[in-house]
């Protein structure tokens, strides 16, 4: 009998024991879920109970109490029965024998999926971690378009590892929080799920900046006793004003959270006494007419910044998020913080698009959140299908992070876009084909540069042309994800058709300047050449001189045969790619070393001479921009490069000794020395060393600079 059918053996057939473990999640189903849905709850607590029986978290405490723990934080949003389900079986198929297909046969083809979303990748091979990483986020996202609830599943999830993070080490608990802060807050957010986003913030920040959290905290602390009484005060002179016109509503003060606090602090270059004198209000009505009736009555009370005030109930941000933002001068000057909104409004900005759950419903068209979710989601799907997955992860990342501008189209309809987005954002915005055929842009009915930026309230119109085609050029300024995935796309495909041309004329060019051409070459000696270079066909060598991947000079001195032999112990092929067969030798102006960033020059009877992009003398070089090449590292290089460094040290005796002893503990041999007297305390020494790489030079010169004797250390630049 195999794992799983061992599993459903144990299973009861009754129904399944309600453990202390459950019983709280089912007090919370039992207020919105019929009866037989919690029975399918309870028996897959029983099923996962049994799966990870024997496995613990580091805290200690059985497996089985983190599933349950995000399985009630999803009951507390009041999610379906299939979510909560997913919810507690969601690592059994990571950490257990139990397969997707049982799961599908036991608990049905819904929950199968979406805990397959939300499931690692554990059985794929990365070159890295952060291709791991990448691919996973970019499963977890496609099964979200699929389905929402399973990022709803993975934000829960997320949110009680971070509750449990103390039990981790400390490295990889600064490697979590850094990932809740970067992905899955801003993800919440995105989804208008604002007290997860808070949560997952808050958390992240504690254990991300420990120390500086423990110093907001204290001084927050310490100041909340006074905030209380001001904060009381002033909620009853708004009710008193209220209950004067008639006006139901609640009038709460809200907490400020630590990680806005931080944030605020570090943007805007602010202490925290600066920040922390802001009040915050939230004032919840029953309609819209009385949120714009009772801003009126808020100004009169107080008297309001000029610029403070934002209308998101017109014109709601992009998660759907709805309110009145007003900034008002408080008693002795004091900024108050004002939001009115509807009961509605303050429940939509709170769960988002878990605020009306609609999967069962047949028109799921009214409610603006989920609405706001899907299109996003769709412009997802249009990014996710180009480029590899750590480009996905970063065009996501530029998506999560809005800060919004709003502008409008000739038609008057609202377009959200990133600060800073330009014209040819907002016509990718519009759609994929309007961003590939525009030519020109109008702002306010004024022509304008492509690349021009928009601002608030202003009216653009896109100026297309048949047969118009995406400049290249435009990836260095567009700033959405959409536009800059579009651009890709295109230039991947004409990559894929131009590149052979490109790569036949850039080798034929490079033939006729040795004096001959592809045609002298002939077929016999390119096949000789294709099959030392180990490549398939012509066609192959040409759409890599396209791309850039090999260099068409050395490419055509190869194909001639003038492959050099150099005495010179600094010269090797095989080191930079794209060279074979020509004589790479290293600037002895800069001394280049494997992680530098280096360009070559192709010179006369020396083959490639390699400089870094920072020698002083690639000035001089500027004048042949044909003779430049584009040159990289090979990824693994197995010898040792000439460096030289500068070390000022005490001027006294033995000062060279103890240098050269701690270099040569280093693992490097010195080459050649010189000393000079700057003047009668210091003295001035250059080292040449045999480094393999950046990274073993650091650790020499971080060596030599802990010395007493050391003043400082720097290596030489050109």
């Amino acid at each position: 009998m195999d794992y799983a059918a061992a599993l459903l053996s144990r299973l009861p057939g009754t129904s399944p024991r309600r453990s202390k473990d459950i019983r709280h999640l089912v007090e919370t189903l039992e207020t919105y879920l019929p009866p037989e849905f919690i029975e399918t709850v309870t028996r897959a607590y029983e099923f996962g109970a049994i799966a990870h029986q024997g496995q613990t978290r580091l805290s200690g405490e059985p497996y089985i109490s983190h599933p349950v723990a995000v399985a009630q934080t999803l009951a507390d949003m009041h999610l379906d029965s299939q979510t909560i389900v997913a919810a507690i079986l969601h690592d059994v198929v990571e950490d257990t024998e139990v397969s997707i297909s049982t799961l599908e046969e036991e608990f049905g083809a819904e929950v199968a999926t979406l805990v397959d979303g939300v499931s690692k990748l554990d059985q794929m091979e990365f070159t890295s971690r952060a291709e791991a990483q990448a691919e996973s986020f970019r499963k977890m996202m496609l099964a979200m378009i699929e389905d929402i609830r399973v990022i709803l599943v993975k934000l829960a999830d997320r949110m009680h590892n971070m509750e449990t993070l103390g039990a981790m080490p400390r490295e990889k608990r600064a490697r979590i929080a850094r990932e809740t802060l970067e992905i899955y807050a801003p993800i919440a957010n995105r989804l208008g799920i604002n007290h997860m986003k808070v949560a997952l913030e808050d958390l992240g920040f504690r254990y991300l900046h420990p120390y500086r959290y423990a110093v907001l905290q204290n001084a927050l602390r310490k100041s909340k006793g006074s905030q209380r009484q001001i904060v009381k005060r002033i909620s009853e002179r708004i009710m008193k004003a209220m209950e004067e016109e008639g006006i139901e509503g609640e009038v709460r003060g809200r907490e400020k959270h630590l990680y806005s606090i931080y944030k605020k602090m570090a943007g805007k270059k602010r202490l925290l006494n600066d920040v922390a004198d802001v009040y915050g209000f939230r004032i919840v009505v029953n309609d819209v007419n009385t949120c714009y009736r009772l801003l009126g009555i808020v100004h009169g009370l107080y008297k309001p910044m000029p610029g403070r005030f934002k209308d998101y109930i017109a014109i709601p941000r992009v998660n759907g998020y709805q309110s009145l933002h007003t900034t008002l001068f408080g008693p002795k000057g004091m900024p108050l913080e004002v939001q009115i909104r509807t009961t509605n409004m303050d429940r939509v900005a709170e769960a988002g698009v878990a605020a009306h759950w609609q999967y069962k419903a047949i028109d799921k068209t009214t409610a603006t959140p989920q609405r706001r979710a899907r299109d996003w989601l769709a412009r997802l799907d249009e990014i996710q299908q180009t480029g590899t997955s750590e480009e996905f992860l970063e065009s996501v990342k530029v998506d999560l992070f809005p800060d919004k501008i709003y502008v409008f189209t000739p038609k008057g309809d609202i377009m959200p876009l990133p600060k800073g987005a330009t014209v040819v954002d907002f016509a990718y915005a519009v759609h994929t084909d309007v961003g590939d055929r525009c030519v020109a842009g109008k702002v306010d009915r004024t022509l304008v540069p492509l690349r021009t930026p928009l601002h608030n309230s202003q009216t653009v119109e896109i100026i297309t042309a048949r047969g118009a085609k995406p400049n290249p050029n435009w990836v260095s300024f567009v700033t959405t994800a959409k536009a800059r995935s579009a651009i890709r796309q295109y230039m991947k495909n004409m990559r894929a058709t131009d590149s052979v041309d490109l790569g036949r004329r850039l080798l034929d060019r490079s033939l006729k300047d040795l004096g001959s051409s592809l045609r002298k070459i002939g077929k016999v000696r390119l096949r000789e050449t294709l099959d030392e270079l180990g490549l398939e066909d012509a066609n192959e060598l040409y759409a890599q001189l396209g791309l850039g991947e090999r260099l068409a000079p050395l490419t055509a001195r190869f194909l001639m045969g003038q492959k050099h032999e150099g005495d010179d112990p600094q010269s090797a092929s095989l080191v930079i790619a794209g060279t074979e067969g020509m004589v790479v030798s290293y600037a002895k102006c800069c001394y280049p070393i494997p992680g530098d960033n280096v360009m070559g020059y192709l010179s006369a009877g020396r083959g490639v001479v390699i400089h870094r992009n920072a020698c002083g003398n690639l000035i001089n070089f500027r004048k042949q921009p044909k003779k430049w090449l584009t040159v990289s590292w090979e990824e693994s290089i197995d010898r040792d490069f000439a460096s030289q460094i500068h070390v000022d040290t005490v001027n006294k005796t033995g000062v060279l000794a103890e240098v050269a002893a701690v270099i040569a503990d280093s693992h490097s041999n010195i080459e050649e020395v010189s000393v000079t007297n700057r003047h009668q305390d210091t003295s001035a020494m250059t080292f040449l060393l045999q480094v393999k790489d950046r990274t073993h030079l650091a650790h020499i010169m971080r060596n030599v600079r802990k010395m007493p004797n050391v003043k400082s250390v720097s290596r030489d630049s050109a």
